[in-house]
């Protein structure tokens, strides 16, 4: 065999082999209190926080995890009147874009539920979410992906955002 061809063979072989490697390690995640089930990279951790919104006092629970420079993270409340779901809602979605200094003009829709946000964190980095926001019920949910533009690849966006199920 050639040393040009062996070589070839070689390389395809590891990046077969880098391609099957489960950098995100997908498993399946469920909220604490929250109904609902997720694909995250990973182990996530979880944890929960008394804040308000929009002047409406929630419990916010968290789940989360960091994988390959991408943060994720769903985040869930029930609103004790489901009538304040939808402003809830818009309240976490305006509290998101806001901490990553977006704009109008950095924001996206990606579809009726889903955005992209161009923005920075408070140390100037640059930084792109990618969000869907929901109302169940009275269940209001935060499905979220943090990191560098070049690592946010469709395919891991696909997995993790469509992968979401409210029960």
């Amino acid at each position: 065999m050639k040393p040009v061809l062996r070589c070839a063979l070689m390389l395809a072989s590891l990046l077969l082999l880098n391609a099957c490697s489960p950098k995100f390690d997908w498993r399946d995640a469920r909220g604490s209190n929250a109904p609902f089930s997720i694909l995250m990279p990973g182990k996530p951790l979880s944890d929960s926080k008394d804040m308000q919104l929009e002047g409406i006092k929630v419990k916010m629970d968290m789940l989360a995890g960091e994988v390959g420079g991408i943060s994720f993270a769903v985040g869930s409340t029930k609103a004790e009147d489901a009538g304040k779901a939808g402003l809830i809602m818009e309240a976490m979605k305006k509290g998101m874009i806001n901490n990553i200094q977006g704009t109008p003009e950095t924001t996206k829709s990606l579809s009726a539920d889903m955005l992209q946000v161009h923005g920075k964190l408070r140390n100037g980095q640059p930084v792109t979410m990618v969000g869907r926001f929901l109302v169940r019920g009275p269940w209001v949910y935060q499905i979220i992906m943090l990191g560098q533009e070049k690592d946010m690849k469709q395919d891991v966006i696909d997995t993790y955002m469509t992968s979401f199920k409210s029960n």
